[in-house]
């Protein structure tokens, strides 16, 4: 009983024992799930109708679409703007796609394979135009043509390890563009339908021709509301909010932003890091001037601009390089010269400079054997055959080729970053040989029998040496912009406080407003999306740490100024306090001017009580008429006039964009063409199509999209 009791008297501190541990449990378990939840958030790029979007799933939709590019453009790489172009174009195409397919499945529309069969039959869809099956003599889409290669491409995965992966990246085109295809013939439905809820009948078109048609002259007075000064107008708190909440719709806040101030340093070369690079550059031009070949120094030099010792189009140069090639002589060798555009110091030699083909066809046969000597008697025996008369095309398939003709054009080896000696051999031929010549070129590894059959286009082409530096600054010019701009912020941790000291301490205070997560950059400075990370987590009033950005040449510090979440802006907001205070200061004047023009009846009375007199002409129901005296368009007064009958005065003044107008409508006539229902009903049809094409700015409202590529990207 005793130990009983004993039990007993403990039993308030049992229970708040056994009660913190379940406490603790819980909230173990909370911190296990929020974490959980924040891992989840970290790999999502965003949410488009309550279902989140992997960036695993995301980014492979930006290598797919990549790739298309790099094979329309020809290019191996893409650059930096490329890029932000490419992962824009596939955010934006997979909201766009997902929002159509949700609005499609509602109401049951789809894309069958017979319809896009009947498209790739009828080969005229301009996706397909860019595609490899585009037969050459009609500029249609070949569908044999991709029925063929993809019974090809199911052999060579097979048969031709060589080809298979050319193959591959071909089917990998083909299967973005039929995806495409369907998407985009699923959306023309969907705004299709749409478009037809919107219907035209001749009686709106009957009324549409005359309102375009119709054109009636005024003698017009204008009382402008320039002629009344803002500072003579009152306006009170209770205006303001009147009007906002009139006007409130007007200031939808559809995704978060946020304004920003800033200050960004860009670090410049010194004086002294200027003078050093003066005499490199002074070393280079000797070298250059004594060098019967460049390559050498160009390539110990590290010029921006490599050399490949081929003449070339002037296209081949950077403007500022091309714009002196012309006017240098053979030999020569101009510079130093800085260019402000690229921060560029820059030496030119012009080596030679001649009237050369643009495009050069050829065909060729190309030579091998079991050593190198074996390969030049064979291209000797097959050259001296071609020079008797012997068929090019016999004695290629012989050597199992096809001896095809093809074009080559200067464009594409002009940009090359580097060349092999056999390459540059080749070109360097190809480019001399005259029409119909032939010639046997030995190579490091062979030989190539080519004979030139055409050439087009004589342009002048230069062989030139540039070398092309920046103009960098230091690691000790580096060094001291960063130790003072350093303590700089460091001095001055709160947000009002470095704002207030940047000028006399020698920087300057930016502003950046509705900064969205959708971009890549912040303040249009490269490699800030640690300071955007920042940004779209920090408070109002927070300072940011010191970021090294751009091309490791800036210095940032972010104030964040303010926070516009989804939804309204307030009256608060200075832009918006500022937009409706003027709306209230031209309905203040549009009133008093409006109380001024009452009882007028006649353009006399109105010009002697100060209105401006003008005559207007050409002015039509269906658009609004530009009034140059008050210097708006002013579509209240377009249909005004309209409903005045010809020779009558105005019924009551007209409030208009830029002032109170009163008219007399001195002729009215019509144009001479007659009116074709089903024209114009037809016209009606395509605006509705216009206005239909809307729709997507809707449905995005409604998604409720969230952008956090910022994140990753």
């Amino acid at each position: 009983m005793a130990a009983i009791g004993k039990i007993r008297s403990w039993g308030p501190v049992l229970v708040g024992a056994i009660a913190l541990a379940l406490f603790a449990f819980i909230a173990e378990e909370a911190v296990r799930s929020c974490e959980t939840t924040r891992n989840d958030q970290r790999q999502q790029v965003g949410q488009v109708l309550g279902e989140k979007v992997s960036v695993q799933d995301f980014q492979k939709l930006i290598d797919e679409y990549q790739e298309v590019i790099k094979m329309q453009q020809g290019q191996d790489n893409l650059n930096e703007q490329q890029l932000n172009q490419v992962k824009d174009a596939v955010w934006q195409s997979y909201i766009q796609t997902r929002l159509v397919e949700n609005e499609a499945k509602k109401l049951g529309l789809t894309v069958t394979d017979e319809e896009v069969q009947n498209i790739l039959k009828e080969g005229t869809n301009q996706m397909l135009l860019s595609t490899p099956f585009v037969n050459q003599q009609t500029g249609r889409f070949d569908a044999n043509a991709l029925q063929k290669f993809l019974a090809e491409y199911k052999t060579q995965q097979a048969t031709n390890p060589q080809l298979a992966q050319q193959y591959q990246s071909i089917y990998r085109y083909w299967t973005f563009i039929e995806k495409t295809l369907r998407q985009q013939v699923l959306q023309q439905k969907y705004q299709s339908l749409f478009a037809n809820c919107l219907l035209s009948n001749p009686v709106e078109a009957k009324m549409a021709f005359a309102g375009e048609s119709e054109e009636s002259h005024v003698e017009l007075a204008v009382f402008p509301y320039s002629s009344i000064e803002d500072s003579k107008i009152e306006v009170s708190e209770s205006d303001l909010k009147a009007k906002y909440n009139e006007l409130k719709a007007r200031f939808q806040q559809p995704v978060e932003t946020r304004d920003v101030k800033f200050v960004d340093v860009e670090v410049a070369a010194s004086a002294a890091d200027r003078a050093e690079i003066q005499k490199l550059f002074a070393d280079y031009k000797t070298q250059l001037t004594e060098a019967s070949d460049p390559t050498e120094v160009v390539r110990k030099s590290t010029s921006l601009m490599p050399y490949l010792g081929l003449p070339v189009a002037s296209s081949a140069f950077p403007t500022d390089i091309a714009q002196k090639l012309d006017s240098m002589a053979v030999g020569g060798v101009y510079g130093p010269m800085e260019s402000k555009s690229d921060n560029t110091l820059n030496l030119i030699k012009l080596v030679a400079k001649t009237q050369l083909p643009d495009s050069v066809e050829y065909r060729r046969i190309q030579v091998g054997g079991t050593s190198i000597e074996d390969a030049h008697k064979r291209a000797d025996s097959i050259y001296n055959a071609l020079k008797a008369g012997a068929d090019f095309d016999a004695l290629a398939k012989k050597y199992g080729q096809t001896g095809e003709k093809m074009w080559l054009t200067t464009r594409e080896y002009q940009l090359a970053p580097t060349m092999d000696a056999d390459t540059k051999n080749f070109l360097n031929q190809l480019n001399t040989m005259a029409a119909n010549e032939l010639r046997n070129i030995e190579l490091s590894q062979g030989n190539m029998v080519v004979q030139v059959v055409n050439r087009k286009n004589f342009i002048t082409k230069y062989t030139a040496a540039v070398v092309k530096k920046t103009i960098d600054f230091s690691k000790d010019t580096y060094s001291t912009a960063y130790n003072k701009f350093s303590s700089f912020v460091s001095a001055n941790q709160k947000g009002e406080d470095l704002v207030k000291n940047a000028e006399k301490n020698g920087y300057q205070v930016q502003t950046r407003n509705d900064i969205t997560t959708a971009e890549h950059y912040l303040a249009n400075i490269r490699g800030t999306r640690d300071a955007l990370k920042w940004l779209f987590e920090a408070k109002e009033g927070e300072i940011s740490p010191m970021y090294e950005c751009g091309d490791n040449n800036h210095l940032l510090v972010v104030v964040l100024d303010k926070i516009h979440k989804v939804g309204n802006r307030a009256l608060e907001d200075p832009q918006v306090k500022e937009y409706v205070k003027s709306e209230v200061i031209r309905d203040k004047k549009a009133a008093q001017l409006l109380e001024k023009a009452q009882g007028i009846k006649s353009i006399a009375d109105a010009k002697a009580k100060g209105a401006v007199v003008d005559s207007v002409g050409q002015i039509t129901f269906g658009a609004p008429v530009f009034i140059a005296s008050s210097g708006a368009s002013e579509p209240a007064l377009s249909g005004a006039v309209a409903g005045t009958a010809k020779g009558a005065f105005s019924k009551a003044p007209v409030k208009g964009n830029a002032g109170v107008y009163l008219f007399q409508v001195t002729d009215r006539h019509s144009h001479s063409e007659a009116f074709n229902a089903k024209e114009e009903e037809m016209k009606l049809r395509q605006r509705v199509m216009q206005y239909a094409g809307g729709f997507m700015g809707e449905l995005y409202q409604k998604a409720k999209v969230s952008d956090n590529r910022y994140l990753f990207f």
